[in-house]
């Protein structure tokens, strides 16, 4: 088995792919959390902030562990949902443009 496919199954299994809701509007933010850093995800956009993601691209490749990641726990399920008010959206937009 490869260590990226390692990788992909164990972030599913461990439940590390965050799905964060913002409610009512229903604004969505992805995140997976790896080993000491949380990546941001957009899986519909085909994106990651991870470096491997962005020099990933520079060579051609079209994703990154993090995104495979993503699609795999949104086919089994075993995406970690956390509500969030709308109230809390713009500190956490906050928070995350400063861990970038």
């Amino acid at each position: 088995m490869s260590k990226d496919l390692d990788r992909v199954q164990s972030l599913v299994s461990e439940k590390r792919v965050k799905l964060h809701i913002f409610e009512p509007t229903q604004r969505k933010i992805w995140s997976v959390v790896g080993k000491g850093e949380e990546h941001w995800i957009d899986p519909d956009c085909n994106y990651c902030s991870c470096p491997g993601f962005y020099f990933g691209k520079l060579n051609g490749k079209l994703t990154c562990y993090h995104l495979e990641s993503a699609q795999l726990a949104r086919n089994e399920n075993k995406v970690e949902e956390i509500i969030f008010s709308d109230d809390e959206f713009f500190d956490f937009l906050r928070g995350l443009i400063s861990d970038l």
